[in-house]
C-alpha cells in the first residue's frame, strides 16, 4: 500500500523541519541543544541527532524557505509548544508547494 502524504511526511519531511528549526535556533538565536530540546518537545539526543545530521539528512537552500523556517524558530521561542504544530505545518506546506517534497496533500486544516 502507497503511503499518505502525511506518512510521507512524517518519515521523511518532520525530520529535516524539526533540524532546520534546531539549527536555526541554535545558530541563530543562541539556544543551546537542552533548551532547543525543550521548545521542540524533544530530547537533547534528538536534537544532537539532527545537528550531526544522522536524522533529516536533507539539507534545506532555497532562502525563501530558510527565512520561513527562521520565523518558526522565532515563534517556537518567543510562544512555546502551542507554536510547534502550526509552524510545523506551515513549514511543511511550504516545503511541499516549493516542490521539496513531492506530493499534494489537502488533508491539513486551512489557514483561517
Amino acid at each position: 500500500m502507497k503511503p499518505t502524504p502525511c506518512e510521507y511526511m512524517m518519515w521523511n519531511g518532520l525530520p529535516v523541519i524539526r533540524k532546520e528549526i534546531a539549527e536555526s535556533m541554535i545558530n541563530n538565536y543562541g539556544l543551546n541543544q537542552k533548551e532547543t530540546a525543550i521548545k521542540l518537545g524533544l530530547t537533547p539526543a534528538a536534537v544532537c541527532q539532527y545537528l550531526s545530521k544522522k536524522r533529516g539528512k536533507i539539507k534545506i537552500v532555497d532562502e525563501s524557505i530558510l527565512i520561513e523556517i527562521n520565523k518558526s524558530a522565532e515563534l517556537i521561542i518567543k510562544n512555546g509548544g502551542s507554536s510547534v504544530v502550526p509552524e510545523t505545518c506551515r513549514i511543511c506546506k511550504i516545503l511541499i508547494s516549493k516542490g521539496v517534497f513531492p506530493l499534494t496533500c489537502d488533508s491539513c486544516p486551512s489557514e483561517e
